[in-house]
C-alpha cells in the first residue's frame, strides 16, 4: 500500500494547528469537548473553522449481506426511485449516493469461510490469512488509515463501536479466527482494533479523563448518582458570560441532549427480566435488552464524538460477521445467518428483506441525526462521508460482487449525492474509499486492491 503522505508536515496539519483550539468544559477527570460556536473564535468565523478542519469519515457494517432485489434500485441517475428496502431514506436521498456493481473480490478464494473473509476485507481490500490460531493477519483498514493522518489532531484517535458480542480468539467460521469475524478495523495487518459495544463504556471515554483522576470522578458518579455535567458546572457557568445569545443556547441544547443521553445510558444498565434470553450468564452492565435502544445509543454517541471533535473516524458494526441474531421484536424468530442462507426460498427472501429494512432505519435515524446538528451554513451530515454496507452480496452463495453499498454526505463539498451510480464490471470497493480518502485531503494513492479513485462521486 503505497502513501504520499506526512502528517506531522504536510500542509494542512500546518493549517490545522493555526486553528483555534477545541474548548472544553473540565471538572474533575472530566473533558467535556464542545462544538464550535461563533463566540469562541476570535480571529476567525466558526463556519471557516469548521469546513477547514472537520471533515469526518463513518463506516458502518451490516451483517450477511441482502436480499439484492429488493436493495437495488431500478433506475439510475438523479431521478432513481428508492427500492423497498432502502424507503425510509427518502428524506436523505438528495444526500446518499447508491452504488451498485461494486466488488470485495480481495475475498474471493474457494475455501470455507465466507463470512470472516466479507468482513475483514471490507474495510482492508486484503485477503485474510487463514487461521485459528495466534498468526492472524490482514491488511490496514480505511478508517485506521485516515486515523493515522487525523488522529492526533483530537483527543480519540479513531471510535469502534458494535452492537454484538464476540470473541477475539479462537475458530469462528470454518477455520477463520475469531478475531476475522468480530473485528471491523485493522490498525496493522495483525491488529485488529476491537469494537467497544457497551454504551456506558463509550460514554465515559468520551467524556472523562483517563487515569486515576477519570476514574475517581466515575466513581463518585456512581456512587453518588451524580451527572458528568455536576463535575463541570462552575466551568460551564463561567463560559455562558463569554458566549452571545444565540451560542449561549446552542450550548445549552448541547448539554441537555449530553444529559438525555446519560440517562439513557444509564437505563440500559438497569436489569431486566428478559435478559437470560439473549444473555444466558449476565448483561454487560450498560448494554440495553432493547437491540434497537442498543444501535440509536451507539449512533448518539457516535454523533457527539464527531459534533464536539472528539474524534473524526468511526466505525460501526450492527453485528458481527454471520450474526445469528433472532429479530423476534419484528416478527422474525429465525437467525439472521440461518436465514441468509435461503436456498432460493421465498418465506426466507422475505423475512431478510424485512431485517435488511429493519437495520436500513437504523442508519436513516443516524443521518437524521447528523443532519439535525447545524455547523455554520452546513449540517455535520454535509461535512462527513459515511458509508453503510456489507462485505458480502448474497449469503446464500457468500459472493462479493454487486455489494449493497451506500454513500451518505457531502465530505465538505467535495462529494456529489442525490443519484444511483452502477458500475458493470465489478469494479473494486476500494476505489470508493480511495475517492473518499483524497476528498477528504489525505493523499492516498492506492488502499488494498483498488485501481483508481472512484472520480464519478465528486463534484
Amino acid at each position: 500500500m503505497k502513501r504520499s503522505l506526512n502528517p506531522a508536515n504536510s500542509p494542512e496539519s500546518s493549517q490545522k494547528r493555526c486553528l483555534p483550539r477545541r474548548n472544553f468544559l473540565r471538572g474533575l477527570g472530566t473533558a467535556i469537548a464542545l462544538p464550535a460556536v461563533e463566540s469562541l473564535f476570535h480571529h476567525q468565523p466558526a463556519q471557516a473553522a469548521i469546513s477547514g478542519s472537520a471533515k469526518r469519515l463513518v463506516f458502518i457494517f451490516m451483517p450477511n449481506g441482502a436480499n439484492m432485489k429488493e436493495w437495488t434500485p431500478t433506475t439510475e441517475g438523479g431521478d432513481y426511485q428508492l427500492s423497498p428496502i432502502l424507503k425510509s431514506l427518502q428524506p436523505f436521498q438528495q444526500d446518499l449516493l447508491v452504488l451498485s456493481g461494486l466488488s470485495n473480490m480481495a475475498a474471493n478464494v474457494s475455501v470455507a469461510g465466507g463470512h470472516a473473509r466479507g468482513l475483514s476485507t471490507f474495510l482492508t481490500g486484503v485477503l485474510a490469512h487463514k487461521t485459528a490460531g495466534r498468526d492472524i493477519r490482514a491488511g490496514v483498514s480505511v478508517d485506521q488509515l485516515a486515523a493515522q493522518y487525523v488522529g492526533d489532531q483530537t483527543r480519540l484517535r479513531s471510535l469502534e463501536l458494535g452492537c454484538e458480542i464476540g470473541r477475539s480468539s479462537g475458530n469462528c467460521d470454518s477455520g477463520y479466527s475469531c478475531a476475522y469475524s468480530n473485528n471491523l478495523s485493522w490498525r496493522n495487518p495483525t491488529t485488529p482494533v476491537p469494537a467497544d459495544i457497551n454504551p456506558r463504556s463509550v460514554f465515559d471515554r468520551l467524556f472523562f479523563d483517563r487515569g486515576t483522576v477519570g476514574d475517581e470522578a466515575r466513581a463518585q458518579r456512581d456512587f453518588f448518582q451524580k451527572s458528568v455535567l455536576d463535575f463541570a458546572r462552575e466551568d460551564a457557568r463561567q463560559l455562558k458570560t463569554k458566549l452571545g445569545i444565540t451560542d449561549r443556547q446552542k450550548i445549552d441544547e448541547y448539554l441537555t441532549s449530553i444529559r438525555d443521553l446519560e440517562r439513557r445510558v444509564e437505563r440500559a444498565s438497569q436489569p431486566d427480566a428478559a435478559d437470560q434470553d439473549e444473555f444466558p450468564l449476565a448483561r454487560p452492565q450498560g448494554i440495553p435488552h432493547d437491540f434497537g435502544e442498543h444501535v440509536r445509543l451507539m449512533c448518539d454517541l457516535l454523533v457527539v464524538a464527531l459534533q464536539a471533535d472528539i474524534t473524526r473516524t468511526c466505525s460501526l458494526m450492527l453485528g458481527r460477521a454471520g450474526s445469528n441474531r433472532s429479530y423476534s421484536f419484528i416478527g422474525i424468530p429465525e437467525g439472521h445467518h440461518w436465514l441468509s442462507h435461503h436456498g432460493g426460498d421465498q418465506n426466507k427472501h422475505e423475512k431478510i428483506s424485512r431485517i435488511n429494512q429493519y437495520l436500513v432505519e437504523h442508519f436513516a435515524y443516524l443521518l437524521g441525526k447528523m443532519k439535525s446538528v447545524r455547523e455554520g451554513d452546513a449540517t455535520l451530515l454535509d461535512n462527513s462521508l459515511v458509508v453503510y454496507g456489507s462485505g458480502i452480496s448474497d449469503g446464500n452463495s457468500h459472493n462479493y460482487d454487486s455489494l449493497p453499498i451506500l454513500l451518505a454526505g457531502r465530505g465538505g463539498g467535495t462529494i456529489q449525492p442525490g443519484r444511483h451510480l452502477h458500475y458493470p464490471d465489478n469494479e473494486p470497493l476500494m476505489n470508493l474509499f480511495l475517492a473518499m480518502l483524497q476528498a477528504v485531503d489525505i493523499p492516498v494513492d492506492s488502499l488494498g486492491d483498488s485501481t483508481r479513485p472512484l472520480s464519478e462521486i465528486t463534484t
